[in-house]
């Protein structure tokens, strides 16, 4: 088949075939520096000849991993739907654009563009070496699975999400510090699971100094889940050698605040690519000031508790015309209490 010829499948198939390897692409690690990425490989007629997900950071890539199911020459003329356009760099591995020309694939259809100032251009390599290349199929439904990942590689910073529980009057403390339990034992075990789904859990030195928190994600039995995000402490009081988190299964990393953006910079560096902030309001109100807030995560629990513990403390708004927007997300009831996830209102 000529390389520049159409491979001949119609739209149904294609997009029937781009929801497999969108399938595919969750088996690979949701956490970590790379995204999750699937990929299928068709004949002429639409028949699947193989399939790849990508493994995570050093593993091969889905592309590479589907063609390496191939005896030489079998890829010859055939179609590769893959859920992120080809990367077009050396790291840890080749580029996938490189692979897919030199096992002769005819066409490439993909759903998101690769935002990566290093790894993209892969589509421009593919259609220089006269390989058709179709973009922007299932887009929405891949931007949702690459989530969090492709925030980071957007922006160049970890997905921040800021979580707090409070009463319905906003309370996130009784006046005496104290803040055990607000919400009930389903907001509780839904908080964990999703530090389990992050790569870092931030909180201040002031949570750790009045709290002693353990910072770990744990099961409904109190044992820890098999994934346990990296502490990160923000601030500039000494932590006690005592302190619960110094025996956390990760190395916690320190930081003194005072450089929010740079901080989020280096755990980028680190290959950690999102951030569930658990501090109290001084570190929550920083973040919502800098305007480096991707999600809410909020937990209301039926109850009033009035006094000055408020969850958030000054976040630059003076006026009403300057208050911060958000999109609601989504609403639920865990138990007694309800979960709020809300992103800021983009215009």
């Amino acid at each position: 088949m000529n390389r520049n010829a159409t491979v001949g499948l119609d739209g149904p198939i294609v997009r029937s075939v781009m929801q497999r390897a969108l399938e595919l692409a969750t088996h690979g690690p949701a956490t970590g520096v790379n995204p999750q990425v699937g990929c299928v490989i068709l004949n002429a007629t639409g028949d699947t000849l193989a399939e790849g997900w990508h493994r995570g950071a050093g593993s091969r890539h889905a592309e590479v991993d589907a063609l390496s199911q191939l005896a030489p020459g079998a890829a010859h003329g055939s179609t590769a739907v893959v859920t992120l356009e080809p990367c077009n760099h050396v790291g840890r591995t080749g580029p996938c654009s490189l692979a897919l020309i030199e096992a002769g694939v005819a066409r490439v259809v993909y759903s998101v563009t690769d935002p990566g100032e290093q790894s993209c251009g892969g589509a421009k390599q593919l259609r220089a070496a006269g390989i058709e290349v179709q973009d922007g199929l299932l887009t929405e439904e891949g931007e949702a699975l690459l989530g969090d990942w492709l925030v980071a590689a957007r922006l160049g910073r970890p997905f921040v999400t800021l979580k707090w529980a409070s009463s319905l009057d906003g309370r996130a403390a009784a006046a005496d510090g104290s803040s055990r339990w607000i919400t009930g034992p389903d907001a509780r075990l839904d908080v964990h699971r999703r530090r389990a789904a992050c790569d870092t859990i931030l909180v201040g030195t002031g949570t750790v100094l009045t709290d002693d928190p353990a910072l770990t994600a744990r099961d409904a039995d109190g044992g820890l889940l098999a994934r346990q995000p990296v502490p990160v402490v923000v601030g500039r009081r000494e932590v006690p050698t005592s302190a619960a988190l110094l025996n956390h299964p990760q190395q916690p990393l320190f930081f003194d605040g005072l450089d929010l953006p740079g901080l989020l910079a280096n755990l980028h560096q680190r290959g950690l690519r999102s951030v569930f902030i658990e501090g109290g309001p001084t570190v929550a109100s920083a973040f919502v000031a800098a305007g480096l807030v991707d999600e809410y995560l909020i937990y209301l629990a039926p109850t009033l508790i009035g006094g000055p513990g408020l969850a958030l403390g000054d976040i630059g708004v003076a006026s009403i015309g300057e208050q911060r927007r958000l999109s609601v997300q989504s609403l639920d009831r865990l138990g007694d209490d309800i979960r709020v996830v809300a992103r800021p209102l983009t215009t």
